[in-house]
């Protein structure tokens, strides 16, 4: 059995709690005995156990640790957070090796689990399907590197290049792509309109197609146009509104200042603050257009039908990208973008 092997196996176990662990990374973790898996563990909710924890747990005669192999998607912790580091329990069991996918670039572990380890006289390795796992944790990375939220933008547009028909909201997805939306949702940490798509569309940016985690609502209303009543408002997310009038916080609706000039700029620096790791922007043109321009994203999904044509509308934002990938549901085309 290989490290590849183990790794990527690491890799599928993490993905099964992706949304679920903000603002920790996604990690899974596999143990290794005579060439056969003794324990399997995944983190599953922030707060909870780390995936390395859960993976040791799950071993049924733990006297085979110390002769063991303990892989990791990321490196393990070497601080004290909500748990204690697993770089020391690993260390205290005395695994008889380390296998770690990436580093860790969080300024408090950064290569600190690692030396840890090495320097208890572990043998140590790592860099294995290095990109792969960077990729499960690109939002967490961007997060932290960048100081800012990893951005995906996502809309539909019909064959003729329309939003909408007449400029009244339009249904363009189909049920499966509205199902597809609706696990997007739940898998990044918020989703972010603008005051004209709240106003004509009344959007309650929930997961309700699916079994998942609401999104934190993101609302950008500079005047406070929406009426309290919309269901923007409802009690079912918690709701992030930036606005130019007021700075309060009221439960679950937290209303923050931000100025109009160097909009997108101020906002990234304001999400950053609100520890706020991805935003699925689910915008109208006007809104989009301004994160296209800036450069300011990372992943964008288009859904097309491109047999529909609503002859005159909102017209969608002009995106020069190349796609890298594309799938079929049904009458609707998906395509997917990458901007890192």
């Amino acid at each position: 059995m290989t490290d590849e092997i183990c790794i990527k196996r690491c890799i599928e176990l993490a993905n099964k709690a992706c949304g679920k662990t903000y603002p920790n990374p996604l990690v899974g973790s596999v143990i290794v005995h005579n060439g056969k898996i003794i324990g399997e563990g995944y983190h599953k909710m922030a707060g909870e156990p780390h995936a390395e924890i859960n993976a040791i747990n799950s071993v049924k005669n733990p006297e085979l640790l110390k002769d063991s192999t303990i892989y990791v998607s990321l490196e393990p912790c070497s601080h004290f957070g909500k748990t204690p580091p697993c770089a020391n329990k690993i260390i205290e069991i005395g695994f008889k090796k380390v296998v770690i996918g990436t580093l860790d670039s969080h300024d408090k572990v950064n290569g600190k689990g690692k030396k840890l380890i090495e320097n208890a006289g572990i043998e140590v390795i790592s860099g294995i399907l290095d990109e792969e796992c960077k990729e499960l944790n690109k939002r967490f990375f961007t997060f932290h590197q960048k100081k800012r939220p990893f951005i995906v933008l996502k809309w539909a547009e019909s064959g003729d290049g329309f939003m909408d028909k007449n400029f009244k909201p339009f249904q363009i997805g189909n049920p499966l792509t509205k199902q597809f939306v609706h696990q997007l949702r739940s898998e990044e940490h918020a989703i972010l309109v603008g005051t004209n798509t709240a106003l004509h569309d009344n959007p309650s940016l929930t997961t309700r197609e699916i079994v998942g985690r609401n999104p934190v609502r993101i609302l950008i209303d500079f005047d406070l146009k929406i009426p309290r009543d919309f269901n923007i408002y409802n009690d079912q997310a918690e709701t992030l509104v930036f606005n130019s009038l007021k700075e309060s916080d009221e439960g679950k609706f937290k209303f923050i200042k931000i100025n109009r000039e160097n909009f997108l700029e101020n906002l990234m620096k304001k999400l950053h603050e609100q520890q706020i790791q991805s935003v699925l922007v689910e915008g109208g043109r006007y809104t989009l257009q301004q994160f296209i321009n800036s450069e300011i994203w990372d992943e964008a999904i288009i859904i097309k039908d491109e047999n529909l044509y609503l002859g005159n509308g909102t017209h969608a934002p002009d995106f020069p990208a190349k796609s890298y990938k594309t799938e079929i549901f049904r009458n609707n085309i998906v395509k997917f973008y990458k901007n890192y």
